[in-house]
């Protein structure tokens, strides 16, 4: 591609891209994508998808351009579908408006779109060009392809540590370890993730809410509790489930009574099998047919330990707060038996580390999962 050609089109992609992370955390099930219309280097139309059951990118943005369509082009995060869903499909429109270009960030992985939008367009005489901005758009939606690779939801372990590594004193005190502006990111990520999971320890010791507090508002996860024998109170805040959905995932074997009561409070209980733990497997196949795309946990070191063992965690986000705590008493947010050799370590890729007033956060993804790429 000439590089004065593919500057444009990244130029313009980055727009959609913008476009689309602007509406994180209201399209799930349904993937993030932005679209724009350009003409003879002016920006026509552009558009988000909002939400779910709602029109596509494509057809925003093309509605925003109006009758100028013919002969521009549809710049687009993600493939164009092919199909008849709750919407109809956005290929038929792109032609129907006469576009003579249309630039794809990434190519969509559901079996009902996976290259079929490419082959219409091109059918159609469209020019297409595909994989501009790629890898920043597979980025936004990496809960979404992965989800539709694996059936799975995308998991994200979250952690507030001190700088040796601590989670709370031997005590239990956990208020706080990092600051306002990390604590304000955790609500943000709530926000954008369709589920936050705990242990019941961290139900029992902390009482969360575990609802998304932003200022302006924000969407609630659905709550996640892994609790094999059911000793969760039924008085504390994630038993209100007026706010949102709180499903606790336990073993085969618990008080009958304490699941009916938990039932009443509109809690809903899924058994996993007979323990003595609550099987991680099932918990995950459940959440993967039901929707949840992606995954936040906020869980103590013996639950993380658990989820990296069993290779469920995706991606790593801990927030380190410039504290020295102590204590060989004191939790840390990685638990279990550990490992015996160094080279055994859980290692990640792709590292990011940001600043949250005096606290960082390092991300990265973990080498060592149940899943390839």
């Amino acid at each position: 591609m000439d590089r004065g050609v593919q500057g444009v089109d990244e130029h313009w992609m980055r727009l959609a891209l913008n476009l689309a992370k602007a509406a994180q955390g209201q399209t799930s099930p349904n993937p993030l994508v932005g679209a724009v219309v350009v003409k003879d280097g002016r920006l026509l139309g552009s558009g988000a998808h909002l939400k779910a059951g709602t029109p596509h990118a494509e057809v925003h943005a093309l509605n925003m351009a109006s009758e100028e369509t013919v002969g521009s082009t549809l710049y687009v995060t993600l493939e164009p579908c092919n199909h008849t869903g709750r919407t109809p499909p956005c290929t038929e429109r792109v032609i129907a408006a006469g576009i003579h270009k249309v630039v794809i960030g990434s190519l969509d992985p559901d079996r009902r779109v996976s290259g079929e939008g490419v082959k219409r367009l091109q059918e159609a005489g469209i020019e297409v060009v595909t994989g501009v901005l790629q890898a920043d758009c597979l980025r936004i939606n990496e809960a979404y392809f992965h989800h539709r690779r694996t059936g799975y939801p995308f998991v994200t372990l979250k952690a507030a540590i001190t700088l040796d590594g601590k989670m709370a004193t031997a005590t239990g005190d956990s208020r706080w370890v990092t600051g306002e502006e990390a604590r304000q990111e955790v609500q943000r990520l709530r926000h954008i993730h369709d589920a936050v999971m705990v242990g019941v320890g961290t139900v029992i010791k902390d009482h969360p809410r575990l609802t998304a507090r932003l200022p302006e508002g924000g969407n609630h996860p659905i709550r996640v509790i892994l609790d094999s024998r059911l000793s969760m109170p039924l008085n504390t805040p994630v038993t209100d489930t007026a706010a949102t959905p709180t499903w606790v995932f336990c073993c085969d074997e618990v008080d009958t009574a304490k699941k009916v009561l938990l039932q009443e409070r509109g809690v809903s209980v899924i058994r996993t099998g007979p323990g003595p733990r609550v099987n991680l497997e099932r918990v995950f196949q459940h959440l993967g047919d039901n929707g949840i795309l992606s995954v936040l946990t906020e869980a103590g070191g013996e639950l993380n330990a658990s989820l990296l063992q069993e290779g469920w965690v995706k991606r790593v986000m801990f927030f380190i707060a410039p504290k020295l705590l102590g204590g060989k008493e004191s939790p840390t947010a990685v638990e279990g038996e550990g490992w015996e050799r160094m080279e055994q370590a859980w290692e990640l890729d792709e590292l990011e580390m940001r600043p949250f007033g005096q606290d960082w956060c390092i991300t990265g993804l973990l080498r060592q999962t149940r899943w390839e790429g």
